[in-house]
């Protein structure tokens, strides 16, 4: 069993007691404090809440949970039934509530689920937001409603058409270019709410020709729902035999966005985010972002339309932080999420795809084609594990940077260095005993050995 409470939400395996898993009892302390951030941030009589979830087995029983919290503490719920992450982003404005939960675990396999939480703008709460929260969790008291002022659920059907329509009316997206390209598309949705929202925007942008891969909301994932290489050996051979264009694969919640060439190939997911850019700086240039472990090619691409280009520590809400700062018209993570801002503040593989699919048809290529016009790099992830009796991790991070004088060094989560073959970064896991070591070259090769030499002196660091 598995619980782990962190200002961005909870997440845990289902089942267990109390405490060692995510159990009602645990939903509803989780919910009761949400709600609880929610009335005392809105100042309303009578708050509203978004809720949607993706298509987990355990998705119903944590919904009635948190639907009954929520009610009993006099809030009212748009309740949007199965729907991706970015649908219920978009729905929190759409609807004016005053914030948003999403019941999933992203990636994680079924066994897991999650509650996401969002602001009154549709967004992940900040690190100040969350920290109110955990208080409220640790120490505050919670006062539910009298029989007079329990909340009400609405329905809110169908929130994946408003979505597509949103994603149609956006200047980038060029549906009669795509309709023209009459491409072939084979989908992966992992048996999740990708099965429901994909298809139809497929259908929408002019896409006659597609084929689809556990398109069931069902919640049986029949793979690991991680988007990665290893996991997509079937819709790689699909592409081949159906000889189509493209394929492309959502995680469960549909908010990272993996895409295979036409000969079956790896587009990577490190460069979804990667090539959207591209399309989009070529008709509005400016700032770019993404975390400090994503590929060094965002920063070429900047370099190529001479944009800025600006890091972000590791997490959604950082970069999205750090795209207002510098007010960036494109950023994400190099796990396939994009954050298109002309849209809205959140990963979203929906408006990734119509981006994709834009710029696809424009530039006349093929889907391979178009991958080989970015620079190849390639990342070697790694983690050690943490000897309980290292105590000051500060001291071996700083002792650590000392190996590589003369080189740019980033503290801004852990310690990342920059060298000219490529850059090794180091973080200190916040929910396991591990430092996570991540290292790109420009070969496999580079990758490797830089992440070797890293190993060597971190291990030589905490013996």
């Amino acid at each position: 069993m598995s619980l782990i409470i962190s200002i961005s939400g909870i997440r845990g395996t289902i089942g267990g007691v109390p405490g060692t898993g995510l159990t009602p009892v645990d939903a509803v302390k989780f919910g009761s404090a949400y709600g609880t951030w929610i009335k005392t941030r809105s100042r309303k009589d009578r708050p509203s809440v978004v809720i949607g979830r993706d298509a987990r087995i355990s998705g119903p029983m944590v919904e009635k949970l948190i639907e009954g919290t929520l009610m009993a503490l006099g809030i009212d719920i748009h309740s949007l039934g199965l729907a991706s992450t970015p649908s219920v982003e978009i729905a929190v404005p759409l609807t004016g509530a005053d914030g948003g939960i999403i019941i999933t675990a992203s990636h994680n396999p079924m066994e897991w689920n999650a509650l996401k939480l969002l602001n009154e703008n549709g967004e992940f709460l900040s690190a100040e937001d969350g920290e109110a929260l955990m208080e409220i969790i640790e120490h505050g008291e919670v006062h539910y409603s009298e029989i007079k002022n329990l909340g009400s659920v609405k329905p809110f059907h169908k929130i994946e058409v408003e979505h597509i329509n949103q994603v149609l009316r956006l200047d980038l997206v060029d549906k009669e270019a795509i309709r023209s390209a009459n491409f072939k598309v084979v989908v992966d949705c992992v048996n999740s709410v990708g099965g429901i929202i994909i298809p139809k925007l497929l259908k929408e942008l002019g896409v006659e020709q597609v084929k689809g891969l556990y398109t069931e909301p069902t919640g049986i994932f029949p793979h690991n729902p991680e988007p990665l290489p290893e996991n997509l050996s079937e819709i790689s051979g699909m592409v081949r035999k159906e000889k189509a264009d493209i394929g492309f694969v959502v995680d469960p919640d549909v908010d990272r966005l993996a895409i295979v060439c036409e000969d079956g190939s790896m587009f990577g997911e490190e460069y979804t985010l990667v090539a959207i850019s591209d399309y989009v700086l070529s008709n509005t240039p400016g700032p770019t972002v993404s975390n400090l472990s994503s590929t060094r090619a965002l920063k070429d691409i900047s370099d190529w339309y001479k944009v800025g280009y600006f890091p972000a520590a590791v997490g959604e809400v950082n970069v999205v932080t750090r795209m207002k700062e510098v007010n960036a018209v494109i950023g994400g993570e190099g796990n396939g999420g994009v954050i298109y801002p002309g849209f809205h503040y959140g990963r979203d593989a929906v408006a990734g795809i119509a981006l994709f699919l834009t710029f696809l048809a424009k530039s006349g290529l093929k889907t391979s084609e178009l991958r080989r016009r970015y620079p190849d790099y390639f990342i070697s992830k790694n983690k050690i594990d943490l000897d309980p009796v290292v105590n000051d991790i500060e001291k071996v991070m700083d002792d650590f940077k000392a190996h590589y004088p003369n080189m740019e060094v980033n503290t801004e989560d852990g310690i990342k260095v920059d060298m000219e073959e490529g850059w090794v970064q180091l973080r200190k896991s916040n929910t396991e005993p591990i430092i996570r070591l991540y290292a790109e070259g420009k070969s496999k090769k580079d990758a490797e050995r830089i992440a070797g030499d890293a190993m060597k002196i971190l291990r030589k660091l905490i013996v």
